[in-house]
């Protein structure tokens, strides 16, 4: 285990090597005496791009870490399944120490992965929170105009294109307001080599639909009512398809956790901390 002397907030960035697989790695210890939160992030997105929630959950420790092939993970020989990157989770987690139960949070792409792991570690996963994401292959689409633009990781390699269908993409705030475009941009470190690729192959085919009712996790289901990515009908499968599932919908798009960060991460505390039912 290497300590990388870069940050991210109160972060500290190190390198660990899993089995021949390199994770760079985003870890904050923070005050509360709640479990950790494991965040999963979205297709393509280091996890610079989470900066603005992680600084405004305050107390609550995080860790994070680069998908192999993204950030400064870099891509694995083959091709992986969720399976397979559940697995390695749980295999870092206790590098880290972290024998117990954490809690855990999935974005987009990321949100597919949390399920995965609540799924086949439930003893691991405490509390669930899935944010702007899907069951998987068998979801309410976005519009074709939008996912033919996540295809490929273009808006990650050209700020200028981000600029040009970043609004259209992300919907909500980015709609409104462009610098929050360029704000974006400024954290983005490019996927590596065939990374953005196997995260694609990795959701091909998958969905959660046949064993979501069997998750027992108390589960916080969050979405913006302005998601050209992932309609909000997603999140409303998701709630009533997950037996201890609450819908929280805010008034933005596919990035809320982002752009409303300050608004967002006070309810994410409150989930993590209120008492079990």
């Amino acid at each position: 285990m290497n300590t990388n002397p870069e940050s991210l907030c109160s972060m500290q960035i190190q390198t660990i090597d899993l089995d021949g697989q390199t994770l760079r790695v985003g870890t904050c210890r923070g005050s509360d005496a709640s479990p950790p939160l494991l965040i999963f992030n979205g297709i393509g997105a280091n996890l610079e791009l989470v900066e603005p929630f992680v600084t405004a959950l305050e107390d609550v420790s995080v860790i994070i870490f680069d998908i192999p092939g993204v950030g400064g993970s870099p891509a694995p020989v083959v091709p992986y399944r969720f399976s397979t990157l559940s697995v390695m989770a749980d295999k870092l987690l206790t590098r880290l120490g972290l024998d117990g139960a954490v809690d855990v949070l999935g974005v987009s792409w990321g949100g597919a992965l949390a399920q995965q792991f609540a799924h086949l570690y439930p003893e691991r996963c405490r509390r669930l929170i899935l944010a702007a994401t899907s069951p998987g292959v068998i979801m309410v689409p976005g519009k074709l105009s939008v996912l033919s633009k996540l295809i490929g990781p273009r808006r990650y390699t050209d700020p200028a294109y981000l600029q040009e269908v970043g609004a259209d993409i992300y919907g909500g705030a980015y709609r409104r307001d462009p610098s929050l475009l360029k704000a974006h941009s400024q954290h983005i470190q490019p996927p590596r080599g065939r990374g953005y690729l196997y995260q694609l192959l990795a959701v091909t085919g998958w969905s959660s639909l046949p064993w979501l009712g069997a998750l027992r996790q108390t589960t916080l289901v969050m979405h913006g009512n302005d998601d050209p990515i992932v309609p909000l009908t997603n999140a409303k499968i998701l709630a009533a398809r997950i037996r201890y599932a609450t819908l929280y919908v805010i008034d933005d798009g596919h990035l809320f956790l982002i752009s409303r960060a300050s608004e967002v991460a006070p309810v994410v505390r409150r989930f993590l901390r209120q008492e079990a039912s």
